[in-house]
Protein backbone atom coordinates (compact mmCIF):
# COMPACT_ATOMS: atom_id res chain seq x y z
CA UNK A 1 0.00 0.00 0.00
CA UNK A 2 1.32 3.35 -0.92
CA UNK A 3 1.83 5.84 1.80
CA UNK A 4 -0.95 8.29 1.70
CA UNK A 5 -3.40 5.77 -0.01
CA UNK A 6 -6.61 4.39 1.95
CA UNK A 7 -6.41 0.47 2.28
CA UNK A 8 -7.67 -1.72 -0.44
CA UNK A 9 -9.93 -4.23 0.60
CA UNK A 10 -7.97 -7.10 0.06
CA UNK A 11 -5.17 -5.24 2.27
CA UNK A 12 -7.63 -5.29 4.95
CA UNK A 13 -8.14 -9.15 4.74
CA UNK A 14 -7.64 -11.08 8.25
CA UNK A 15 -8.84 -14.72 8.56
CA UNK A 16 -12.09 -15.18 10.28
CA UNK A 17 -12.99 -11.79 9.87
CA UNK A 18 -16.77 -11.66 8.16
CA UNK A 19 -19.42 -8.97 6.80
CA UNK A 20 -22.59 -11.48 6.84
CA UNK A 21 -24.56 -13.30 8.94
CA UNK A 22 -27.03 -15.91 7.01
CA UNK A 23 -29.50 -18.11 8.24
CA UNK A 24 -29.18 -21.41 8.10
CA UNK A 25 -30.35 -23.04 5.12
CA UNK A 26 -33.58 -25.03 5.38
CA UNK A 27 -33.77 -26.30 1.69
CA UNK A 28 -32.23 -29.81 0.69
CA UNK A 29 -28.94 -29.06 -1.11
CA UNK A 30 -29.19 -30.54 -4.83
CA UNK A 31 -26.73 -33.27 -5.98
CA UNK A 32 -24.03 -30.56 -7.94
CA UNK A 33 -22.84 -33.15 -10.15
CA UNK A 34 -26.40 -33.75 -11.82
CA UNK A 35 -26.54 -29.71 -12.39
CA UNK A 36 -23.30 -28.59 -12.99
CA UNK A 37 -20.53 -30.08 -15.56
CA UNK A 38 -17.77 -31.56 -13.02
CA UNK A 39 -15.36 -29.19 -15.09
CA UNK A 40 -16.54 -26.36 -14.00
CA UNK A 41 -17.04 -27.09 -10.42
CA UNK A 42 -14.46 -25.08 -8.42
CA UNK A 43 -11.69 -27.48 -6.59
CA UNK A 44 -10.07 -24.56 -4.18
CA UNK A 45 -12.28 -22.02 -2.76
CA UNK A 46 -12.30 -18.32 -4.12
CA UNK A 47 -9.56 -16.48 -2.64
CA UNK A 48 -12.23 -13.80 -1.01
CA UNK A 49 -11.40 -11.18 1.12
CA UNK A 50 -12.34 -11.76 4.63
CA UNK A 51 -13.47 -8.18 6.31
CA UNK A 52 -15.85 -6.70 8.72
CA UNK A 53 -19.19 -5.52 7.06
CA UNK A 54 -17.97 -1.93 8.34
CA UNK A 55 -15.00 -2.45 6.06
CA UNK A 56 -16.65 -3.43 2.41
CA UNK A 57 -18.94 -0.44 3.04
CA UNK A 58 -16.32 2.05 3.55
CA UNK A 59 -14.49 0.27 1.11
CA UNK A 60 -17.44 1.22 -1.59
CA UNK A 61 -18.54 4.45 -0.67
CA UNK A 62 -14.81 5.48 -0.58
CA UNK A 63 -14.64 4.29 -4.57
CA UNK A 64 -18.10 5.66 -4.98
CA UNK A 65 -16.41 9.49 -3.85
CA UNK A 66 -13.90 8.61 -7.03
CA UNK A 67 -16.97 8.78 -9.13
CA UNK A 68 -17.09 12.58 -10.69
CA UNK A 69 -20.81 14.31 -11.75
CA UNK A 70 -22.60 17.25 -12.14
CA UNK A 71 -23.84 17.00 -8.62
CA UNK A 72 -20.18 17.40 -7.46
CA UNK A 73 -18.41 19.21 -10.07
CA UNK A 74 -18.66 21.51 -13.29
CA UNK A 75 -18.86 19.07 -16.44
CA UNK A 76 -18.18 21.69 -19.40
CA UNK A 77 -18.49 18.91 -21.81
CA UNK A 78 -18.94 20.67 -25.67
CA UNK A 79 -22.18 19.18 -27.52
CA UNK A 80 -22.96 16.56 -24.75
CA UNK A 81 -24.85 19.36 -22.45
CA UNK A 82 -23.81 18.06 -19.32
CA UNK A 83 -26.39 20.43 -16.75
CA UNK A 84 -27.57 20.29 -13.46
CA UNK A 85 -30.40 17.65 -12.85
CA UNK A 86 -33.07 19.71 -10.30
CA UNK A 87 -34.02 17.33 -7.64
CA UNK A 88 -37.45 18.51 -8.00
CA UNK A 89 -37.58 16.07 -11.33
CA UNK A 90 -36.35 13.31 -8.97
CA UNK A 91 -39.21 13.96 -6.38
CA UNK A 92 -41.77 14.08 -9.27
CA UNK A 93 -40.38 10.65 -10.88
CA UNK A 94 -40.81 8.59 -7.54
CA UNK A 95 -44.44 9.19 -6.90
CA UNK A 96 -45.72 6.10 -6.45
CA UNK A 97 -48.54 6.76 -9.61
CA UNK A 98 -45.10 7.03 -11.91
CA UNK A 99 -42.51 4.72 -10.02
CA UNK A 100 -44.86 1.86 -9.50
CA UNK A 101 -46.76 1.53 -12.43
CA UNK A 102 -46.83 -1.22 -14.93
CA UNK A 103 -47.03 -1.55 -18.67
CA UNK A 104 -49.09 -3.95 -19.14
CA UNK A 105 -51.70 -2.36 -16.59
CA UNK A 106 -55.23 -1.80 -18.24
CA UNK A 107 -55.28 1.80 -19.72
CA UNK A 108 -58.32 3.01 -17.10
CA UNK A 109 -55.58 2.42 -14.31
CA UNK A 110 -53.08 4.65 -15.89
CA UNK A 111 -54.53 7.43 -16.99
CA UNK A 112 -52.20 10.05 -15.27
CA UNK A 113 -49.58 8.69 -16.99
CA UNK A 114 -51.03 8.53 -20.38
CA UNK A 115 -52.19 12.27 -19.75
CA UNK A 116 -48.26 13.11 -19.08
CA UNK A 117 -47.05 11.34 -22.13
CA UNK A 118 -50.04 13.08 -24.41
CA UNK A 119 -48.99 16.42 -23.45
CA UNK A 120 -45.33 15.76 -22.94
CA UNK A 121 -45.49 15.05 -26.82
CA UNK A 122 -47.59 17.93 -27.43
CA UNK A 123 -45.26 20.46 -25.60
CA UNK A 124 -42.25 18.45 -27.94
CA UNK A 125 -44.02 19.59 -30.69
CA UNK A 126 -45.03 22.94 -29.85
CA UNK A 127 -40.79 23.36 -28.97
CA UNK A 128 -39.47 21.96 -31.97
CA UNK A 129 -42.47 23.02 -34.98
CA UNK A 130 -43.07 19.65 -35.36
CA UNK A 131 -46.98 17.97 -35.72
CA UNK A 132 -46.23 15.21 -34.09
CA UNK A 133 -44.10 13.75 -31.90
CA UNK A 134 -42.96 9.79 -30.40
CA UNK A 135 -41.22 9.31 -27.60
CA UNK A 136 -39.91 5.71 -27.93
CA UNK A 137 -36.15 6.38 -28.77
CA UNK A 138 -34.45 5.52 -25.54
CA UNK A 139 -31.47 7.83 -26.89
CA UNK A 140 -30.23 10.72 -29.12
CA UNK A 141 -28.44 8.02 -31.18
CA UNK A 142 -31.50 5.93 -31.46
CA UNK A 143 -33.86 9.33 -32.33
CA UNK A 144 -31.28 9.52 -34.94
CA UNK A 145 -31.73 5.89 -36.40
CA UNK A 146 -35.55 6.02 -36.08
CA UNK A 147 -35.79 9.52 -37.90
CA UNK A 148 -33.46 8.12 -40.57
CA UNK A 149 -35.88 5.21 -40.52
CA UNK A 150 -39.21 7.12 -41.08
CA UNK A 151 -37.00 8.91 -43.91
CA UNK A 152 -36.57 5.85 -45.55
CA UNK A 153 -40.02 4.73 -45.47
CA UNK A 154 -41.57 7.96 -46.49
CA UNK A 155 -39.13 7.78 -49.94
CA UNK A 156 -40.25 4.31 -50.77
CA UNK A 157 -43.93 4.74 -50.47
CA UNK A 158 -42.85 7.22 -53.36
CA UNK A 159 -41.48 4.39 -55.37
CA UNK A 160 -38.07 6.44 -55.07
CA UNK A 161 -34.72 4.87 -54.26
CA UNK A 162 -32.85 7.08 -52.65
CA UNK A 163 -29.65 5.62 -50.76
CA UNK A 164 -27.38 8.51 -49.94
CA UNK A 165 -27.09 10.86 -46.91
CA UNK A 166 -25.56 14.06 -46.36
CA UNK A 167 -23.51 14.91 -43.03
CA UNK A 168 -21.05 18.17 -43.11
CA UNK A 169 -17.63 17.29 -41.35
CA UNK A 170 -18.34 19.03 -37.93
CA UNK A 171 -21.03 16.94 -37.53
CA UNK A 172 -21.50 14.55 -34.25
CA UNK A 173 -20.07 11.29 -35.48
CA UNK A 174 -23.37 9.60 -34.66
CA UNK A 175 -24.65 11.26 -37.64
CA UNK A 176 -23.13 8.85 -40.32
CA UNK A 177 -23.33 6.15 -37.63
CA UNK A 178 -26.67 5.95 -37.48
CA UNK A 179 -26.76 7.08 -41.27
CA UNK A 180 -24.96 3.75 -41.70
CA UNK A 181 -27.01 1.92 -39.49
CA UNK A 182 -30.18 2.41 -40.90
CA UNK A 183 -28.71 1.13 -44.36
CA UNK A 184 -27.87 4.79 -46.34
CA UNK A 185 -24.33 5.68 -47.85
CA UNK A 186 -22.83 8.74 -46.04
CA UNK A 187 -21.92 11.89 -48.25
CA UNK A 188 -19.57 14.06 -46.27
CA UNK A 189 -19.25 17.71 -47.17
CA UNK A 190 -16.54 20.10 -46.36
CA UNK A 191 -17.57 23.01 -44.26
CA UNK A 192 -16.78 26.39 -45.70
CA UNK A 193 -13.96 29.10 -44.39
CA UNK A 194 -16.74 30.13 -41.65
CA UNK A 195 -17.16 26.88 -40.30
CA UNK A 196 -20.38 26.89 -41.86
CA UNK A 197 -22.32 24.12 -44.52
CA UNK A 198 -20.76 25.09 -48.07
CA UNK A 199 -23.50 25.79 -50.14
CA UNK A 200 -21.61 25.46 -53.06
CA UNK A 201 -20.43 21.83 -51.89
CA UNK A 202 -24.24 20.59 -50.68
CA UNK A 203 -25.50 22.28 -54.49
CA UNK A 204 -23.12 19.48 -55.78
CA UNK A 205 -23.58 16.77 -53.59
CA UNK A 206 -27.33 16.60 -53.44
CA UNK A 207 -29.46 14.64 -56.60
CA UNK A 208 -31.77 12.59 -57.00
CA UNK A 209 -30.28 10.04 -54.87
CA UNK A 210 -30.08 12.52 -52.04
CA UNK A 211 -32.45 10.68 -48.77
CA UNK A 212 -31.50 13.39 -46.21
CA UNK A 213 -28.98 16.29 -44.96
CA UNK A 214 -28.76 15.31 -41.02
CA UNK A 215 -27.64 19.07 -39.67
CA UNK A 216 -27.78 20.52 -36.16
CA UNK A 217 -28.15 24.37 -35.48
CA UNK A 218 -26.42 25.68 -34.29
CA UNK A 219 -23.23 23.35 -35.66
CA UNK A 220 -21.00 21.68 -33.49
CA UNK A 221 -18.30 24.80 -33.65
CA UNK A 222 -21.23 26.37 -31.26
CA UNK A 223 -22.20 28.61 -34.53
CA UNK A 224 -25.56 29.39 -35.94
CA UNK A 225 -26.13 28.36 -40.01
CA UNK A 226 -27.16 31.87 -40.98
CA UNK A 227 -28.28 30.30 -44.38
CA UNK A 228 -30.29 27.43 -43.38
CA UNK A 229 -33.31 28.25 -45.25
CA UNK A 230 -31.36 28.32 -48.06
CA UNK A 231 -29.90 25.36 -47.26
CA UNK A 232 -33.42 23.74 -47.02
CA UNK A 233 -34.25 24.59 -50.03
CA UNK A 234 -31.60 23.62 -51.83
CA UNK A 235 -32.42 19.93 -50.09
CA UNK A 236 -35.91 19.83 -50.77
CA UNK A 237 -35.43 21.03 -54.46
CA UNK A 238 -33.66 17.79 -54.92
CA UNK A 239 -36.41 15.96 -53.00
CA UNK A 240 -34.81 15.16 -49.77
CA UNK A 241 -35.47 15.84 -46.05
CA UNK A 242 -34.12 17.49 -44.05
CA UNK A 243 -32.87 16.09 -39.98
CA UNK A 244 -32.35 17.69 -37.11
CA UNK A 245 -29.82 16.15 -34.90
CA UNK A 246 -30.98 18.01 -31.21
CA UNK A 247 -27.50 17.46 -29.28
CA UNK A 248 -27.45 21.67 -29.36
CA UNK A 249 -31.30 22.64 -28.40
CA UNK A 250 -29.84 23.88 -25.16
CA UNK A 251 -28.93 27.19 -27.43
CA UNK A 252 -32.18 27.56 -28.93
CA UNK A 253 -35.14 26.56 -26.77
CA UNK A 254 -37.99 29.27 -26.81
CA UNK A 255 -35.84 31.09 -29.02
CA UNK A 256 -35.96 29.66 -33.01
CA UNK A 257 -37.40 26.38 -33.91
CA UNK A 258 -36.04 23.47 -36.03
CA UNK A 259 -39.67 23.06 -38.07
CA UNK A 260 -39.41 27.03 -38.71
CA UNK A 261 -36.06 26.44 -40.20
CA UNK A 262 -37.42 24.03 -42.39
CA UNK A 263 -36.43 21.21 -40.80
CA UNK A 264 -38.98 17.81 -41.55
CA UNK A 265 -37.27 15.52 -39.09
CA UNK A 266 -35.98 16.23 -35.46
CA UNK A 267 -34.99 14.25 -32.16
CA UNK A 268 -34.32 15.75 -28.87
CA UNK A 269 -31.81 14.43 -26.23
CA UNK A 270 -33.75 15.01 -23.09
CA UNK A 271 -30.62 13.60 -21.22
CA UNK A 272 -29.24 16.85 -22.53
CA UNK A 273 -31.65 19.73 -23.00
CA UNK A 274 -34.29 18.95 -20.58
CA UNK A 275 -31.64 17.97 -17.37
CA UNK A 276 -32.30 14.05 -17.22
CA UNK A 277 -29.36 12.43 -15.76
CA UNK A 278 -26.57 10.98 -17.80
CA UNK A 279 -24.46 8.42 -17.13
CA UNK A 280 -23.69 4.50 -17.08
CA UNK A 281 -25.08 4.51 -20.45
CA UNK A 282 -28.70 5.07 -19.91
CA UNK A 283 -31.14 5.34 -19.66
CA UNK A 284 -32.01 8.21 -21.64
CA UNK A 285 -34.62 9.82 -23.95
CA UNK A 286 -33.88 10.73 -27.40
CA UNK A 287 -37.94 11.60 -28.61
CA UNK A 288 -38.58 12.23 -32.34
CA UNK A 289 -40.43 15.06 -33.72
CA UNK A 290 -41.91 15.09 -37.88
CA UNK A 291 -44.11 16.96 -40.27
CA UNK A 292 -47.40 16.26 -41.20
CA UNK A 293 -46.02 13.96 -43.94
CA UNK A 294 -44.45 11.55 -42.08
CA UNK A 295 -46.26 11.00 -39.28
CA UNK A 296 -47.79 7.74 -40.68
CA UNK A 297 -44.67 6.42 -40.64
CA UNK A 298 -44.02 7.45 -36.87
CA UNK A 299 -43.08 3.92 -34.24
CA UNK A 300 -46.10 2.87 -32.69
CA UNK A 301 -47.91 3.27 -30.61
CA UNK A 302 -48.69 6.78 -29.38
CA UNK A 303 -50.24 8.63 -26.59
CA UNK A 304 -53.23 9.69 -27.81
CA UNK A 305 -56.87 11.12 -26.73
CA UNK A 306 -60.63 10.23 -27.09
CA UNK A 307 -63.31 12.54 -27.58
CA UNK A 308 -64.56 11.22 -24.47
CA UNK A 309 -61.49 13.05 -22.99
CA UNK A 310 -59.74 9.55 -22.06
CA UNK A 311 -56.36 8.97 -23.08
CA UNK A 312 -55.13 5.40 -25.02
CA UNK A 313 -52.22 4.01 -26.83
CA UNK A 314 -52.90 3.92 -30.49
CA UNK A 315 -51.53 1.00 -32.22
CA UNK A 316 -53.82 1.15 -35.37
CA UNK A 317 -50.93 2.74 -37.37
CA UNK A 318 -50.64 0.28 -40.72
CA UNK A 319 -47.74 2.15 -41.83
CA UNK A 320 -45.77 2.93 -38.88
CA UNK A 321 -42.03 1.50 -39.13
CA UNK A 322 -42.93 -0.29 -35.71
CA UNK A 323 -41.68 -0.59 -32.14
CA UNK A 324 -38.45 1.32 -32.23
CA UNK A 325 -38.20 -0.26 -28.23
CA UNK A 326 -40.00 -2.58 -25.73
CA UNK A 327 -42.79 -0.62 -24.30
CA UNK A 328 -43.71 3.12 -24.71
CA UNK A 329 -39.77 5.14 -24.11
CA UNK A 330 -37.70 4.86 -20.51
CA UNK A 331 -40.86 6.94 -18.68
CA UNK A 332 -39.32 7.56 -15.54
CA UNK A 333 -37.01 9.78 -17.87
CA UNK A 334 -40.11 11.58 -19.77
CA UNK A 335 -41.10 12.24 -16.43
CA UNK A 336 -38.27 14.28 -15.36
CA UNK A 337 -38.39 15.90 -18.57
CA UNK A 338 -41.67 17.02 -18.42
CA UNK A 339 -41.30 17.84 -14.75
CA UNK A 340 -38.50 19.94 -16.22
CA UNK A 341 -40.69 21.95 -19.24
CA UNK A 342 -43.67 22.74 -16.38
CA UNK A 343 -41.07 24.34 -14.01
CA UNK A 344 -39.43 26.63 -16.14
CA UNK A 345 -42.75 27.34 -18.74
CA UNK A 346 -42.39 28.76 -22.34
CA UNK A 347 -40.36 31.73 -20.78
CA UNK A 348 -38.19 30.34 -18.83
CA UNK A 349 -37.03 27.79 -21.50
CA UNK A 350 -36.41 30.85 -23.32
CA UNK A 351 -34.46 32.53 -20.74
CA UNK A 352 -32.46 28.77 -20.36
CA UNK A 353 -31.22 29.59 -23.89
CA UNK A 354 -30.34 32.74 -23.16
CA UNK A 355 -28.29 32.28 -20.27
CA UNK A 356 -26.07 29.09 -21.95
CA UNK A 357 -25.57 31.65 -24.84
CA UNK A 358 -24.27 34.41 -22.96
CA UNK A 359 -22.22 31.89 -20.51
CA UNK A 360 -20.24 30.70 -23.50
CA UNK A 361 -19.28 33.97 -24.82
CA UNK A 362 -18.12 35.30 -21.28
CA UNK A 363 -15.77 32.48 -21.20
CA UNK A 364 -15.23 32.58 -25.05
CA UNK A 365 -13.99 36.10 -24.50
CA UNK A 366 -11.88 35.67 -21.59
CA UNK A 367 -10.12 32.84 -22.78
CA UNK A 368 -9.56 34.55 -26.12
CA UNK A 369 -6.14 35.87 -25.15
CA UNK A 370 -4.77 32.68 -23.46
CA UNK A 371 -6.07 29.61 -26.44
CA UNK A 372 -6.28 29.97 -30.62
CA UNK A 373 -10.20 30.73 -31.00
CA UNK A 374 -10.52 29.47 -34.25
CA UNK A 375 -14.13 30.97 -35.61
CA UNK A 376 -13.54 34.21 -33.48
CA UNK A 377 -17.21 35.93 -32.96
CA UNK A 378 -20.45 35.52 -31.19
CA UNK A 379 -20.59 31.96 -30.48
CA UNK A 380 -24.13 30.35 -29.34
CA UNK A 381 -24.26 27.77 -26.17
CA UNK A 382 -20.60 26.33 -27.05
CA UNK A 383 -17.48 27.12 -28.35
CA UNK A 384 -14.07 25.67 -29.86
CA UNK A 385 -10.86 26.64 -29.32
CA UNK A 386 -7.41 25.43 -29.72
CA UNK A 387 -4.64 24.46 -27.96
CA UNK A 388 -1.98 24.51 -31.37
CA UNK A 389 -0.52 27.78 -30.00
CA UNK A 390 0.96 25.57 -27.10
CA UNK A 391 2.58 22.73 -29.39
CA UNK A 392 5.69 25.43 -29.42
CA UNK A 393 6.87 24.50 -25.94
CA UNK A 394 6.21 20.64 -26.12
CA UNK A 395 2.07 21.22 -25.12
CA UNK A 396 -0.37 19.48 -26.65
CA UNK A 397 -4.37 19.59 -25.67
CA UNK A 398 -4.32 15.99 -24.00
CA UNK A 399 -2.07 17.36 -21.80
CA UNK A 400 -4.22 20.25 -20.66
CA UNK A 401 -7.34 18.21 -20.10
CA UNK A 402 -4.87 16.05 -18.00
CA UNK A 403 -3.67 18.77 -15.97
CA UNK A 404 -7.21 20.11 -15.83
CA UNK A 405 -8.07 16.90 -13.35
CA UNK A 406 -5.53 18.30 -10.77
CA UNK A 407 -7.92 21.37 -10.19
CA UNK A 408 -10.81 19.05 -9.57
CA UNK A 409 -12.26 19.67 -13.45
CA UNK A 410 -13.86 16.93 -15.79
CA UNK A 411 -12.29 18.40 -19.06
CA UNK A 412 -14.18 19.84 -22.11
CA UNK A 413 -14.39 17.38 -24.99
CA UNK A 414 -11.39 17.32 -26.83
CA UNK A 415 -9.91 16.56 -30.06
CA UNK A 416 -13.61 16.84 -31.73
CA UNK A 417 -14.86 18.21 -34.42
CA UNK A 418 -11.92 17.14 -36.28
CA UNK A 419 -11.67 20.05 -38.27
CA UNK A 420 -10.26 22.21 -35.55
CA UNK A 421 -6.56 21.35 -34.90
CA UNK A 422 -6.03 20.70 -31.23
CA UNK A 423 -9.51 21.25 -30.43
CA UNK A 424 -11.20 21.83 -26.80
CA UNK A 425 -15.25 22.17 -27.41
CA UNK A 426 -16.53 24.21 -23.50
CA UNK A 427 -20.47 24.32 -23.38
CA UNK A 428 -20.74 25.82 -19.97
CA UNK A 429 -24.86 25.45 -19.89
CA UNK A 430 -26.98 28.24 -17.85
CA UNK A 431 -26.53 26.18 -14.85
CA UNK A 432 -23.57 27.27 -13.63
CA UNK A 433 -22.62 30.33 -11.96
CA UNK A 434 -20.36 33.62 -12.96
CA UNK A 435 -17.86 32.34 -9.80
CA UNK A 436 -17.89 28.66 -11.00
CA UNK A 437 -17.19 30.18 -15.01
CA UNK A 438 -14.47 32.44 -13.20
CA UNK A 439 -12.91 29.97 -11.65
CA UNK A 440 -12.53 27.37 -13.96
CA UNK A 441 -11.27 30.36 -16.52
CA UNK A 442 -8.80 30.96 -14.51
CA UNK A 443 -7.46 27.59 -14.13
CA UNK A 444 -7.25 27.33 -17.95
CA UNK A 445 -5.01 30.67 -17.58
CA UNK A 446 -2.77 29.00 -15.43
CA UNK A 447 -2.18 26.30 -17.09
CA UNK A 448 -1.56 28.53 -20.45
CA UNK A 449 0.90 29.98 -18.17
CA UNK A 450 2.73 26.80 -16.88
CA UNK A 451 2.62 25.67 -20.74
CA UNK A 452 4.83 28.60 -21.82
CA UNK A 453 6.71 28.49 -18.18
CA UNK A 454 7.19 24.89 -17.02
CA UNK A 455 5.90 22.69 -19.76
CA UNK A 456 7.00 19.76 -18.14
CA UNK A 457 4.91 20.70 -15.17
CA UNK A 458 1.84 20.15 -17.53
CA UNK A 459 2.71 16.99 -19.66
CA UNK A 460 3.14 15.24 -16.55
CA UNK A 461 -0.21 15.53 -15.50
CA UNK A 462 -2.50 14.47 -13.47
CA UNK A 463 -0.35 14.25 -10.63
CA UNK A 464 -3.24 14.18 -7.69
CA UNK A 465 -5.48 11.30 -9.35
CA UNK A 466 -6.09 7.80 -7.77
CA UNK A 467 -4.38 6.45 -11.54
CA UNK A 468 -1.47 8.54 -12.98
CA UNK A 469 -1.28 9.46 -16.44
CA UNK A 470 -1.78 6.42 -18.62
CA UNK A 471 -0.15 5.15 -21.72
CA UNK A 472 -2.93 5.86 -23.92
CA UNK A 473 -1.85 3.53 -26.76
CA UNK A 474 -1.48 0.41 -25.20
CA UNK A 475 -4.48 1.77 -22.75
CA UNK A 476 -6.63 1.15 -26.61
CA UNK A 477 -4.57 -1.22 -27.81
CA UNK A 478 -3.52 -3.82 -25.08
CA UNK A 479 -6.19 -3.44 -22.62
CA UNK A 480 -6.17 -5.43 -19.38
CA UNK A 481 -9.54 -6.89 -18.77
CA UNK A 482 -8.63 -9.49 -15.85
CA UNK A 483 -8.80 -9.49 -12.52
CA UNK A 484 -5.12 -9.92 -11.13
CA UNK A 485 -6.16 -10.46 -7.61
CA UNK A 486 -6.46 -13.98 -7.83
CA UNK A 487 -9.76 -15.03 -7.39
Amino acid sequence: MNTGEKALIFELSKPGRIAYSLPACDVPEAEAASCIPASMIRQVPARLPEVYEVDVIRHYTELSRRNFGVDNGFYPLGSCTMKYNPKINEDTARLSGFAHIHPYQPVTSIQGALELLYTLQNDLAVLTGMDQVSLQPAAGAHGEWTGLMMIRAYHESRGENRSKVIVPDSSHGTNPASATTAGFETITIQSDAGGMVDLDALRAAVGSDTAALMLTNPNTLGLFEEHILEIAQIVHEAGGLLYYDGANSNAIMGITRPGDMGFDVVHMNLHKTMSTPHGGGGPGAGPVGVKSKLIPYLPKPIAALRSDGTYYFDDDRPESIGRVKPFYGNFGILVRAYTYIRTYGPEGLRQVSECAVLNANYMMHRLSSHYDIPYPGVCKHEFVMSGRGLKAYGVRTLDVAKRLLDFGYHPPTIYFPLNVEESMMIEPTETESKETLDRFIDTMIQIAEEARTTPELVTGAPYGTVVRRLDETNAARKPVLNCSCGI
